[in-house]
């Protein structure tokens, strides 16, 4: 018998699963995951999920993610049902609780952007028949390491000993990519990263440990100065995080320094450049960076899709065919 509340939240069910967060994935997860992104890049995958319904909910705005998954869903065959931010009756009052178990009864897959933390895709996930993505809470943005990780593979044709640098804010991006990244053996992530917009003390400490604990390394450091040289990358995001305000006034003086210019390719003069986008010209990163020969942030951008479809074929995978 069916427990109706469903597994306590954050716990795995059977028959589909759930992309939260980074951490839901196993190591051998997340190295299947980005592999099939990039085999997905180079075509020839069929309609693996012919049958199925997949729900995408943007609370926030979204070009790329919302396009990358709407199209991966189509390409591999699902029909797709868009909710925007005023559609659900959570906004009436409705337990997000309630509204999974609603959802999980037509949906195969749910893909949302809430901008919030993640409590509401965690009580959305308290059942078995419907996968839950998180593609952007206000914590972690996981989808986006993941396609982070997809462009890396197919950039340099592995990910373990590559050199990265994180410059700017540690917003969503930044955890998920340090979540990730740590999982691979030999990668060297450097955070550079204005004095109080660090990652989360916990997200730190826990990449730190699994780090150690794989032979990567992580280090962050507030300041600009004595960068490493011979990396492999170097990535920024915007500095005003979809969603987000900064209760610093004077916030855009302490990130000032932090702006990346073509100065930072002096010691690193084969790294390409990573960008998640949107990107504004002149603030977090120049017109000549983001234009330049060793940008790839938009061929990042499009490896979104790819590993989109790698993420909706991975989360509905245990299942097979249309729902009963």
């Amino acid at each position: 018998m069916v427990d109706p509340t469903g597994p306590v939240a954050g716990q795995p069910v059977p028959g589909v699963r759930h992309l939260v967060s980074i951490r839901d994935l196993t190591d051998d997860d997340l190295y299947s995951v980005v592999a099939q992104g990039a085999r997905f890049a180079a075509g020839g995958y069929g309609e693996p999920l012919a049958g199925r319904v997949v729900g995408t909910y943007f609370v926030k705005t979204s070009t790329r993610t919302r396009s990358a998954f709407t199209v991966a869903a189509l390409r591999l065959g699902a029909r797709v049902v868009a909710y925007g931010p005023h559609d659900l009756q959570t906004n009436t009052g409705e337990s997000s609780v309630d509204t999974g178990r609603v959802l999980a009864g037509m949906l195969d897959a749910l893909v949302a952007r809430t901008a919030a933390d993640p409590t509401e895709m965690r009580d959305w996930s308290r059942q078995d028949r419907m996968a839950v993505v998180n593609a952007m809470s206000a914590e972690e943005h996981p989808t986006q390491a993941l396609a982070d990780l997809t462009t890396l593979l197919r950039r340099f044709g592995r990910i373990e000993h590559l050199r990265l640098l994180y410059v700017g804010e540690a917003n969503n991006t930044a955890t998920a990519l340090a979540l990730a990244l740590t999982r691979f053996p030999g990668v060297e992530l450097e955070l550079r990263t204005p004095a109080g917009y660090g990652l989360p003390a916990d997200i730190l400490a826990d990449a730190t440990a699994q780090a150690g604990q794989r032979g990567a390394r992580i280090v962050e450091r507030h300041h600009m100065d004595d960068l490493p040289d011979d990396l492999d990358a170097i990535y920024t995001t915007r500095w005003q995080t979809t969603g987000t305000s900064k209760p610093d006034p004077d916030w855009r003086r302490h990130f000032a320094p932090f702006q990346v210019h073509q100065g930072l390719w002096r010691g690193s003069p084969h790294a390409v450049f990573l960008h998640d986008l949107p990107a504004h010209r002149g603030e977090e990163v120049t017109a000549e960076v983001l234009d330049g020969p060793a940008s790839i942030a938009f061929q990042q951008a499009e490896n979104k899709l790819y590993s989109a479809m790698a993420v909706l074929d991975w989360c509905l995978a245990p299942t097979t065919g249309p729902r009963p």
